[in-house]
């Protein structure tokens, strides 16, 4: 389990560094431990041994430790380092990655580090970073094995053996013309089994999956997912010329970042989100969202307030009414989850929109009946009154329509402005369900018992 052994380390770091004995910590980071292994370590460790973590890798194991850390404390060290540093650690990334990083840092150092480089890598990089980070085209990479229709299978094998390694990944050589326009693919598969005087014409695959380079990540990842793909050529839409290839390890990434975002953005948290980040950077970035919760309850609080003289007249009232507004906010949470996972996977669209939001709502009135009946009978138990069991049956039964009713048309909405619903969803959600819950509740009471 990488986990455990992770926190293994970290106890065992944390006692050296309480001990001061900083050599074994030198050994752990500079050879002892694998580079994805140090990455978790840096990562699981508060900001101030994190940066005395670093200061102890050895500068020329700094580019491979920073490959396999999150874009964002990657950023953070990438900021501290002189130009010659950041030119000599980016020689072990793969070009998307260092596309990725790039794109976080001052211009000024970025042309410096493209300056650096070889004229076909400052190519390659430079024409990443003309695409967004969540496209096809940012997510791709450039390292790609190509071969021309007109060759022999056995002119084929001896330029593959001039190559010392393969890129990662490599399933497919990529057939182009003279012009680099993509025409086939051929598998390695079917190239190692194919007779040495074939030409690459005769044997290669013209039907594969290809990707425009304005794709989105999301529907990339998709595609992968849909297809079992191991790599994918990526071209430019309108002269179909061949610009990378994605594999799958980089869909992986997308795939986790997306359930990341997702998770983080329920609780309004950016998808960025270091465990381990300074107290001021967390403070502001959860102050926002505090303020529109703090909004949001001020507008239930107003609610409440408009049956005042209702609450100081049957006390019961002000002890019942948050079950109302709860069972609302869990049924309302549930169809929202479902529904924002059924747009991420291009699920849900006009055709189907009726048709669940349907099934919501007779889903929402079984369960609205059923919880009713079970809190009204507690409540008539409770308090011995037969009016306030059936009025607080009456408004779950309510609020858990319109909780239905919101949690299926609001990330749909949202998506349609083009807001993302994970993120504003479960904010507009909770104050829905709260004031519908209290207007019906206090509302019924006020009519039927005062």
């Amino acid at each position: 389990m990488p986990e455990q052994s992770t926190l293994n380390h970290l106890q065992t770091v944390t006692e050296s560094l309480e001990s001061g004995a900083t050599m074994q910590i030198r050994y752990l980071l500079n050879g002892a431990l694998p580079a994805q292994d140090v990455a978790r370590l840096l990562e699981s460790s508060p900001p101030k041994e994190r940066k005395l973590l670093w200061e102890l890798i050895e500068a020329k194991n700094e580019g491979e430790v920073l490959q396999y850390l999150s874009e964002d404390i990657g950023v953070q060290f990438m900021k501290n380092m002189d130009t010659e540093r950041l030119i000599a650690v980016s020689e072990h990334f793969e070009s998307d990655d260092l596309a990725d990083l790039l794109q976080h840092l001052p211009e000024k150092v970025v042309k410096e580090v493209l300056a650096s480089m070889t004229t076909q890598d400052r190519t390659r990089v430079e024409a990443l970073l003309s695409y967004s980070e969540d496209s096809a085209g940012g997510l791709m990479n450039t390292d790609t094995i190509t071969i021309r229709p007109n060759i022999t299978v056995d002119l084929v094998f001896r330029y593959l053996r001039r190559h010392s390694t393969l890129p990662d990944m490599t399933d497919n050589l990529l057939v182009v013309s003279r012009s680099d326009k993509l025409l086939g693919t051929l598998p390695l598969t079917k190239l190692l089994v194919s007779d040495v005087n074939a030409t690459v014409r005769d044997i290669m695959e013209t039907e594969f999956t290809v990707i425009n380079a304005e794709t989105s990540a999301s529907e990339v990842a998709q595609l992968f997912e849909k297809m079992d793909l191991v790599s994918a050529p990526v071209i430019d839409g309108a002269s179909r010329k061949l610009l990378g290839r994605i594999t799958i390890d980089d869909v992986v990434d997308v795939i986790r970042d997306e359930a990341e975002h997702s998770m983080l953005s329920m609780a309004g948290l950016d998808d960025d989100e270091d465990t381990f980040s300074p107290i001021m950077k967390t403070t502001k970035r959860r102050a926002v969202w505090l303020g529109i919760n703090l909004i949001t309850a001020f507008i239930a609080s107003y609610v409440i307030g408009l049956f005042q003289n209702t609450l100081d007249q049957v006390v019961a009232l002000a002890i019942l009414m948050p079950i109302v507004a709860s069972m609302g906010g869990i049924a309302g949470s549930q169809v929202l989850t479902l529904v924002i996972r059924g747009i991420a996977l291009n699920q849900i669209g006009s055709t189907n929109t009726r048709w669940l939001l349907n099934r919501e709502l007779i889903v929402g009135l079984l369960n609205g009946l059923l919880w009713a009946t079970v809190i009204a009978a507690l409540t008539a138990l409770w308090f011995d009154n037969i009016k306030i069991a059936y009025i607080i049956a009456g408004a779950t039964i309510i609020n858990l329509l319109f909780a239905a009713t919101t949690g299926t048309l609001l990330p749909i909405f949202l998506k349609k402005i083009g807001i993302d619903p994970a993120l504003a969803g479960s904010v507009i959600l909770t104050t829905v369900t709260d004031v519908i819950g209290f207007l019906s509740f206090l509302g019924l009471a006020t009519i039927f018992l005062i």
